[in-house]
């Protein structure tokens, strides 16, 4: 409480001496305006210190303080204010805010300061009087030796009290003040809630990425691995072609983790620049290394990759694949992923050859995974359905996956044009 009181004390203080250019203009005004002499050594006036709160009020509608405050109300009053976001212009309603904290911390502050600089050397006064021994003039009355004098420590120590007891009082009106008016405005509060919104919406899509990629390398490179182990002695042929199909597959989880290892960095580095929105834009893994000069990035895998897909799975799998000419590429490249996302979890928990049709009918790509087994839903808790479904609800389009008599199977519905 002790620490508590001495700084806010300070801040009072810090309060009063940004008053005090205010204070000295308004008097030499003043006596300008009375044909008399400017006193700068006694501002404290009361007309004056009235007449220059509205200039404070409007010089804190345009001069840049809030850090300065801020830092004071944190530093000192030990208030918690949360920090205001980046923004590139000032809003009038925190200019507003602004205006009135500037005005209510100077006013208050320069009460504070001048009732300090007339009690604390009052009551230091009236604590030697005792001991004076002679008659002594105090703020016009006279004080006589013995009892008198002995009087007046009490009530300069009272007056004291009284201050700290003030002190105390606006420091902690201030400290529940600040919050409110120097922290976010709602309309501060309502960006950095979308911020944050596009923010986990991003770490969502990259999330989602790395577990369609890398999670079908893997699960490709756990099925290589074991049938090259099961063949290496009597067929090196086809356990070389296994151990080929496992290089080619983590080749290509490594790109795309670096990829999104990349996005990742350039999130990083806008957020420390405070460039506002990460810098990903769009598709999370569709994005280029705009932040990174000089390094290119591998584009990503379309409906146009269908065959390395499979060939790369090592999985037997029945191919009815149409012309796909005709899709957008961000419609080919999601499409892709679902595609990926559901023969991995095909070879994962099912058995038997694997049947894949793609197809456009009717301004609308189709597609098709089933398979033999006992579901391909990614298993329990999985997250294989769901990271289709939220593509498929991303590009409008309809998602169907369940069990059939013959096993899993997967039915998507994508538009290739956004609906009006």
């Amino acid at each position: 409480m002790r620490r508590n009181l001495s700084r806010r004390w300070a801040c009072l203080i810090l309060g009063g001496a940004l008053l005090m250019p205010y204070m000295m203009a308004g008097v030499v005004i003043a006596a300008q305006g009375q044909g008399q002499n400017a006193n700068l050594l006694l501002p404290i006036q009361i007309g004056v210190f009235v007449a220059v709160l509205p200039v404070v009020a409007v010089t804190g509608l345009f001069l840049p303080i809030r850090a300065l405050e801020v830092n004071a109300a944190q530093g000192l009053l030990g208030a918690h204010v949360e920090t205001p976001p980046r923004q590139a212009g000032r809003t009038w309603q925190e200019r507003r805010r602004m205006a009135a904290w500037f005005t209510l911390h100077l006013a208050i502050g320069g009460l504070v300061s001048g009732s300090t600089l007339a009690i604390v050397p009052f009551t230091l006064v009236t604590l030697v009087l005792p001991f004076a021994g002679r008659a002594t003039p105090v703020i016009g009355v006279v004080v006589e030796p013995g009892w008198p004098a002995a009087l007046w420590p009490l009530g300069g120590l009272a007056l004291l009290g009284a201050l700290v007891a003030a002190v105390a009082g606006a420091g902690e009106l201030l400290a529940r003040l600040a919050p409110v008016l120097l922290g976010p405005t709602p309309a501060e509060r309502l960006a950095a809630a979308e911020e944050h919104a596009r923010t986990l919406a991003q770490r969502n899509r990259l999330a989602r990425e790395l577990h369609d990629s890398v999670g079908h390398a893997l699960s490709v490179v756990t099925l290589q691995a074991a049938a090259a182990g099961r063949v290496l002695d009597r067929d090196p042929e086809t356990a070389r072609k296994a151990l080929t199909a496992i290089e080619q597959s983590a080749r290509t989880a490594l790109e795309d983790l670096d990829h999104v290892l990349g996005v990742l960095r350039e999130d990083d580095r806008a957020s420390q620049s405070g460039g506002g929105r990460p810098g990903v834009s769009g598709r999370a893994g569709v994005s280029g290394s705009a932040g990174d000069p000089g390094r290119g990035r591998a584009p990503q895998a379309t409906l146009a990759d269908l065959d390395e897909l499979v060939a790369a799975s090592g999985a037997q799998v029945r191919q009815e694949v149409g012309d796909l000419s005709a899709v957008p590429a961000v419609v080919s490249r999601e499409a892709y992923r679902i595609l990926q996302e559901a023969l991995t979890n095909a070879i994962k928990h099912g058995h038997g050859p694997v049947r894949l049709a793609a197809a456009v009918q009717d301004d609308g790509l189709t597609l098709e995974v089933t398979n033999p087994g006992r579901g391909n839903g990614g298993g329990p808790g999985g997250r294989g359905v769901t990271g289709m479904r939220e593509r498929v609800r991303l590009l409008r389009g309809e998602l169907d996956a369940g069990p059939t008599e013959a096993g899993w199977r997967v039915t998507v519905r994508l538009p290739l044009r956004s609906s009006p």
